[in-house]
C-alpha cells in the first residue's frame, strides 16, 4: 500500500506539521507500537486532554476546527458530540467506532489500524474524556484480521501502560475499550445497523429519532464515529484550532487534511494524506501518476463505489464536500477510482448493482425490490437483450431509490452510480437494446421522476 507526502514524487517528507495521520508510519509499513508512538509523542494529546482541559472544553476544541466524520457523510464531529446528554446521572454511555470498512475500492481505515493502533485508541481515549463515556468498541470488519490482530494487542499494550481500565493517568476516569469483529455486512457502516449487530440482533437500520445520542446501544446514549474521524482528535487537541485550520488549501469548507487514494489502472495507485481542497487533478496526475501506458482516462469515481461518476473535465474539482458537490457528486471516502476506456459502463454498473443488491438488508421495499429489479435490467442490457424502455425504467429506479425514498442512505448510494452512468454513457446502454424489442407499456415500468 502506498503512502506519499504532500509533494509529487516523495520530494517532501511527511512531518508532524503537516501530516498529522501519518508523519509516525514506519518506511517499512510495519505497526507502531507502544514504545514508538510513545517516542513519537504518542498520548501526549491524551495527558493534555486529560490534566488541562475540561471534558466540554474538549468538545468545544474539536467542534472550533470544524472536523468532519471522515467516513462518506461528513457529519460535523463536535455538533454529533454535542447531542450527547449533559445530565450526569447518565453514568452509562458508549462510545463506536465504526471500522466496518465495507465501501468498495476504499481501504484508508484499514492502513491507520494496521500501521497506527495506538493512533486510533489515542483518539477514543480523549474522545471518551469529552464524551464521559465508560466503555467503548471498535467494531471491525470480519474481513480486517490484521488489523484486528493489531487492535488487540495495542490495546492490551495501552492498558498495561495504564491509559486504558480503571483511573486512567489517575484521573479517576474509567474507559474500557474492545475490539469487536462483525459478521460481514456492507449496511453495518450505517450507524443504527452497527448497533443492532453489536447487540447481536439483525444488522438493520433502526428509525430516527430517537437518535443514538439519545437511545443507543443497549438502550443507553452512544456516540459513533469512523475511524479516521477518531484518529484526527490527537492532532486537534496537541496543535489546536488555528493550525489545523491551516492545513487545508484555500478555497475548501472542510478543514484538515483527508486520506485521499486512487486505484485502477493508474501508475502508481496509492493512499496519501492530503489537504483537503486539492484538486482531482493533482490527485489523479501528480500522485497516482496518470494512466497506465495504452490507457486512457473514461471516466472516475470520486469517493467509493456509491458516488456518482465524473468526467475527465471534472478532474480540476477541488476535492473537499462542496467542490466535489459544484460538479453533481459527493466526496465519499474520498478515495477514487479510475475507469479506463476499454471499460463497458453496463458491465461495471451491473456489477455494482449485483453488490449493492446483495448487500441490501431488505427491510424496505424500494431497496429490497428495487436493487435486484436494476440488476436484472442490466444483465439484459449487457447481453444485447433489452428492451425498449428499460433504460427509462433504470431511471425511474434512480428516482424511486434516490435521497429521502428509502429508509436508509443504502439505495441512494446505490443507483448514484448508475444515473451519472447513464447520463454520460447513454450511448453504451443503447447498444444494449435489441432492435426488433417491443416498446414496453408504461404500466410495466415505474413513472420516470421529474417527466
Amino acid at each position: 500500500m502506498t503512502l506519499t507526502s504532500f509533494g509529487p514524487a516523495n520530494r517532501i517528507k511527511r512531518s508532524a506539521e503537516t501530516h498529522p495521520l501519518t508523519w509516525r508510519l514506519r518506511d517499512d509499513g510495519e505497526a507502531v507500537w507502544l514504545d514508538e508512538y510513545q517516542a513519537k509523542n504518542g498520548y501526549a494529546a491524551a495527558r493534555k486532554a486529560f490534566a488541562d482541559m475540561a471534558q466540554d472544553d474538549i468538545v468545544q476544541t474539536v467542534k472550533d476546527a470544524g472536523l468532519k466524520g471522515r467516513g462518506g457523510a461528513g457529519f460535523p464531529t463536535g455538533v454529533k458530540w454535542g447531542l450527547m446528554p449533559k445530565d450526569e446521572s447518565i453514568n452509562i454511555r458508549y462510545l463506536l467506532c465504526n471500522a466496518d470498512e465495507m465501501e468498495p475500492n476504499t481501504w484508508k481505515d484499514r492502513m491507520l489500524m494496521e500501521q497506527l493502533p495506538h493512533l486510533l485508541i489515542e483518539g477514543m481515549l480523549i474522545s471518551a474524556r469529552a464524551l464521559k463515556t465508560y466503555r467503548g468498541y471498535i467494531f471491525l470488519r470480519g474481513e480486517y484480521t490484521t488489523a484486528a490482530k493489531h487492535l488487540n494487542r495495542a490495546v492490551e499494550e495501552a492498558k498495561a501502560a495504564g491509559l486504558l481500565g480503571k483511573n486512567i493517568l489517575g484521573s479517576g476516569f474509567d474507559f474500557e475499550l474492545f475490539v469487536h469483529t462483525g459478521a460481514g455486512r456492507y449496511i453495518c457502516g450505517e450507524e443504527t445497523a452497527l448497533i443492532n449487530s453489536l447487540e447481536g440482533r439483525r444488522a438493520n437500520p433502526r428509525s430516527k429519532p430517537p437518535f443514538p445520542a439519545a437511545v443507543g446501544v443497549w438502550g443507553k446514549p452512544t456516540c459513533v464515529n469512523n475511524v479516521e474521524t477518531l484518529c484526527n482528535v490527537p492532532a486537534i487537541i496537541a496543535d489546536g484550532v488555528d493550525w489545523y485550520k491551516s492545513l487545508a488549501r484555500e478555497g475548501s469548507e472542510d478543514m484538515g487534511t483527508k486520506l485521499m487514494g486512487f486505484s485502477g489502472k493508474v501508475k502508481n495507485p496509492g493512499l496519501w494524506e492530503l489537504p483537503f481542497g486539492v484538486t482531482g487533478r493533482e490527485l489523479f496526475e501528480d500522485y497516482a501518476g496518470g494512466m497506465r501506458d495504452g490507457f486512457k482516462l473514461k471516466c472516475w469515481q470520486p469517493g467509493g463505489a456509491g458516488t456518482g461518476f465524473l468526467l475527465p473535465e471534472h478532474l480540476d474539482a477541488q476535492m473537499y464536500a462542496g467542490g466535489i458537490a459544484k460538479v453533481g457528486t459527493r466526496m465519499g471516502t474520498g478515495l477514487a477510482m479510475a475507469v479506463d476506456d476499454s471499460v463497458n459502463m453496463v458491465s461495471l454498473l451491473r456489477n455494482m448493482e449485483e453488490f449493492f443488491s446483495r448487500e441490501s438488508c431488505g427491510f424496505c421495499t424500494p431497496c429490497r425490490d428495487g436493487l435486484p429489479w436494476s440488476v436484472k435490467l442490466l444483465r439484459a442490457i449487457e447481453n444485447g437483450e433489452g428492451q425498449a424502455g428499460d433504460i427509462e425504467t433504470l431511471l425511474g429506479l434512480v428516482g424511486f431509490l434516490g435521497p429521502g425514498k428509502t429508509f436508509c442512505a443504502h439505495a441512494p448510494g446505490a443507483v448514484e452510480p448508475l444515473g451519472s452512468a447513464i447520463k454520460y454513457f447513454r450511448h453504451e446502454f443503447e447498444a444494449g437494446i435489441a432492435p426488433t424489442s417491443a416498446v414496453v407499456p408504461p404500466l410495466a415500468r415505474p413513472i420516470v421522476v421529474g417527466a
